[in-house]
């Protein structure tokens, strides 16, 4: 089998944590916005076929069942695999022994045709015995690593093959099957027609469109008495660490690519990778650090109580004013000491210490970035609480503003 070589540059990971997301999140909302119906789209089957193409994946989301011939083949590369690297170790275990075997033999050789009779013959005889053994096993290791590796790297060619003719084959397999759904769609009745004219009216009277309740307060998150309140200052914080959440998110389904490519490297190439570990732990550390501030919004972090939950909303309001204190005293000094080690990073040109050699002052500026992020959504709980105190605004209003 062929090795992969392939070492991500440090410039490609910061260019997709930054671009993936963009891009998902345009793709999220064109569809938010067309809203089409369901059928086979070319874009996901060639996407399919890209990250999966080899376990038919492509196939079946087309719901064809030619999708099932490429499952044994991927089964044949993995158990001629698992024979290649039992092999390669035989081969070296092998070798081993002939470097170790062969020049005594060689020496205790030249030594008996040095000065006859110094050397016992039954020792000789042993040694010759042992060397021409040591060497038919390497050679039987060899031939056999030969064999497991030919054949599994034909198998493979076969499996490329296959993939090469999907790949031209996909566009008439999508229309086919978006034709066969299209027939299969049942014709709108009247009913239908005179339930999409009701809420065209209802849209064109300016009805309001309904909403998922909110969260019914519990023991842990979503007890905040202020959750939905809108003050006059606070609607771009929440939507600045709206925004920020959701950009993080998807950097979660950016490890599932990331981490599949490490698997197929792993088990079907026999490719392990030293840079899919160290890039996602730190892209999961900055995930963490900057989606706080959008769970802080939410009331999404759990708590573990027994008076709090017990509170009526204005006492639950005085409780987070008084517990803000501590709250600004940690989220301020993480700022202050992010800020530091980001500077710091930046100043020395910090990298890590493996081979892969990323630069680490992007994740430390994170520190700072998000506990800034973290300190405005709090500034804002802190004007909520004082405005339900003060009167201003009734918890029952918050609720219906969720």
């Amino acid at each position: 089998m062929p090795a992969l070589t392939f070492t991500l540059p440090h410039w490609l990971y910061w260019s997709g944590l930054i671009l993936f997301p963009l891009a998902a999140m345009w793709l999220v909302r064109r569809e938010q916005r067309l809203r089409p119906r369901p059928r086979p789209r070319l874009f996901l089957a060639y996407l399919f076929w890209a990250c999966s193409g080899f376990v038919g994946l492509h196939r079946f989301y087309l719901r064809n069942l030619w999708g099932f011939l490429f499952i044994p083949v991927l089964l044949a590369i993995l158990y001629g695999n698992s024979h290649i690297r039992d092999e390669r170790e035989n081969v070296s275990r092998t070798r081993a022994e002939v470097e170790r075997v062969v020049p005594a033999f060689e020496r205790l050789q030249k030594r008996a045709a040095d000065a006859a009779g110094s050397v016992d013959a039954a020792r000789l005889d042993e040694a010759r015995r042992k060397a021409q053994q040591a060497s038919a096993a390497h050679a039987k290791a060899a031939s056999d690593f030969a064999w497991w590796e030919r054949t599994t790297s034909l198998t493979a060619a076969l499996l490329a093959a296959m993939l090469v003719g999907d790949a031209l084959l996909i566009p008439g397999l999508v229309r086919r099957r978006a034709a066969i759904e299209a027939a299969a769609r049942p014709v709108p009745s009247p009913g239908d027609a005179i339930d999409a004219s009701t809420a065209a009216a209802a849209a064109l009277a300016g009805a309001a469109p309904t909403r998922p309740a909110p969260p019914v307060p519990g023991a842990g998150a979503f007890q905040d008495p202020t959750l939905g309140m809108r003050l006059r200052y606070s609607r771009w914080i929440d939507a600045l660490n709206a925004w920020v959440g959701e950009y993080v998110s998807y950097w979660a389904l950016l490890a599932v690519f990331v981490y599949y490519y490490e698997v197929v490297a792993r088990y079907v190439f026999n490719s392990p990778t030293n840079w899919v570990h160290e890039s996602m732990f730190l892209m999961f550390g900055m995930q963490y650090v900057l989606s706080g501030a959008y769970g802080y919004r939410d009331d999404a972090h759990v708590r573990v109580d027994i008076v709090y939950s017990r509170l009526s909303p204005r006492g639950k309001a005085a409780c987070d004013v008084f517990t803000s204190i501590f709250f600004f005293v940690f989220t301020i000094t993480m700022l202050v000491t992010g800020w530091r080690f980001a500077m710091d990073s930046i100043g020395f040109g910090e990298v890590s210490f493996t081979e892969w050699g990323i630069q680490y002052w992007p994740v430390k500026l994170m520190l700072p970035l998000g506990a800034l992020l973290i300190v405005l959504q709090g500034v804002v709980r802190l004007l909520r609480d004082l405005a339900l105190l003060s009167g201003r605004t009734e918890p029952a209003t918050a609720a219906r503003g969720a």
